[in-house]
C-alpha cells in the first residue's frame, strides 16, 4: 500500500485546477466514453472538492462498468431465514476457532482498543468474523468499478452511491493511495471491517500511528475503526448486549418492538408479561424481540449495545450473531 503513494501524489495532491472539462480536456474512453453523467461529476468534484479533472478523466478511462455488480445489486432477495437457519451460518467451530487465533495474534491492539474505547475485545473480534472471516473473503471487485457502475448504472439508488464514490476518490486523496488499486464488496464495502468509504472517512482511524489509514491489510488499524465506530455510536462501556426473556400471559406480543430503535422500557415490559434473569433497571431502553429458534421460539431484549451493533448492520439476526460469537470467543479462549 506504501508503495501506492507516490502515484497519489503525482495524480490527486496536487490542488491546481486544469480546468473544467472543455474543449480541451480528454475525451472518456472505455466504459463511461461520452458518459454525460461521469463527465457532470468530474465537474463537480473539479469545482467543489479541488480534484484536477484532467486526472479524473485519465482515472475514470480505466473503470469498468461490472455487469456482475448490477446482477448481483438487483437480484430478488433471498428468503428471509429465520434464527434458526441464519444462526449456523455465522456460528460455527471453524470460524470461533480462527476468531481465538485472531485475538491471539492482535491482542496488543485489542487491550489498546479496549482501553481506548471501552469496547471489549470479543465484539471487535466478532465484527470482524462475521464480516469477512477474519479478513480471509474482503472482497474481489476494485471500489473504483463498484460505486462507479452503481453510482452511474443503477438508478435506484445512484444517489447514495454518488456520494459514496465522491467520499471514496476524497479517502483516496487522503491517504495517498491508487484509487484502481482497493479492492471490496461488489456494493464497495472494504477492508477486514467492511465500511462504506462514508463511514472509513468518518469512523477509521490510524491505530498504529504509521500516519496512514489501512483497514485492508492491517488488523490493528481495523480494529481500532471498529471500536471508533462502536464508541462514535454510543457503546456503553461494561453494559450488556442482550438478556433472554422468560414470557407469560396474554399480552405478550404487545411488547414486541416495530423496527430496531429501543422504543420500550423494560418497566413496560415487565408488565406486559416479559420476565428476564438479568438485574434491569426499569427505565432501560431496548428492543424486545422474538426470534424461531431451533427448539421453538425466543425472545429477547435487546439492550443500548446491540442496538449499537444494529447501526452496524441494521438487522436483529445480524446482530444476536454478533453478540454470541463473541461469548462463544470468550468460552472457547477461557479453554485454553
Amino acid at each position: 500500500m506504501h508503495a501506492l503513494r507516490n502515484w497519489a501524489a503525482r495524480t490527486f495532491m496536487g490542488i491546481g485546477l486544469t480546468g473544467l472539462l472543455g474543449s480541451g480536456a480528454q475525451v472518456l474512453a472505455a466504459d463511461y466514453d461520452g458518459s454525460p453523467q461521469v463527465t457532470e461529476f468530474i465537474t463537480e468534484m473539479t469545482r467543489d472538492y479541488g480534484f484536477a479533472s484532467e486526472q479524473l478523466v485519465n482515472l475514470f478511462a480505466e473503470v469498468q462498468r461490472k455487469q456482475a455488480i448490477l446482477d448481483a445489486i438487483s437480484r430478488p432477495a433471498e428468503r428471509v431465514k429465520p434464527w434458526k437457519e441464519y444462526r449456523p451460518i455465522f456460528i460455527t467451530d471453524k470460524r470461533i476457532a480462527q476468531g481465538v487465533d485472531f485475538w491471539r495474534k492482535n491482542q496488543a491492539a485489542l487491550e489498546k482498543a479496549e482501553a481506548d474505547y471501552g469496547v471489549p475485545a470479543q465484539f471487535i473480534v466478532a465484527i470482524i468474523g462475521v464480516e469477512t472471516f477474519y479478513g480471509g473473503n474482503t472482497g474481489s471487485y476494485r471500489v473504483m468499478d463498484a460505486l462507479s457502475t452503481l453510482a452511474f448504472d443503477y438508478p435506484p439508488r445512484a444517489p447514495f452511491f454518488r456520494k459514496e464514490l465522491r467520499e471514496f476518490l476524497m479517502l483516496t486523496r487522503e491517504e495517498q493511495v491508487d484509487p484502481l488499486s482497493l479492492k471490496g464488496s461488489y456494493a464497495g464495502a472494504m477492508g477486514l471491517p467492511q465500511f462504506m468509504p462514508s463511514s472509513f472517512r468518518a469512523y477509521a482511524v490510524d491505530f498504529d500511528g504509521d500516519g496512514h489509514i489501512n483497514i485492508w491489510n492491517n488488523p490493528t488499524d481495523a480494529i481500532g475503526s471498529v471500536a471508533s465506530y462502536f464508541q462514535r455510536h454510543g457503546w456503553q462501556a461494561g453494559g450488556q448486549v442482550a438478556s433472554r426473556a422468560q414470557v407469560s400471559g396474554e399480552r405478550v406480543d404487545e411488547g414486541l418492538t416495530e423496527g430496531l430503535d429501543p422504543v420500550k422500557s423494560v418497566g413496560e415490559l415487565r408488565a406486559l408479561g416479559w420476565h428476564s434473569a438479568d438485574v434491569l433497571a426499569d427505565d432501560v431502553p431496548v428492543t424486545a424481540f422474538r426470534l424461531e429458534g431451533a427448539e421453538g421460539d425466543e425472545y429477547w431484549l435487546g439492550l443500548p449495545n446491540f442496538y449499537v451493533i444494529t447501526r452496524y448492520n441494521r438487522s436483529v439476526m445480524y446482530a444476536m450473531a454478533v453478540n454470541q460469537l463473541a461469548e462463544l470467543l470468550v468460552q472457547a479462549r477461557g479453554k485454553q
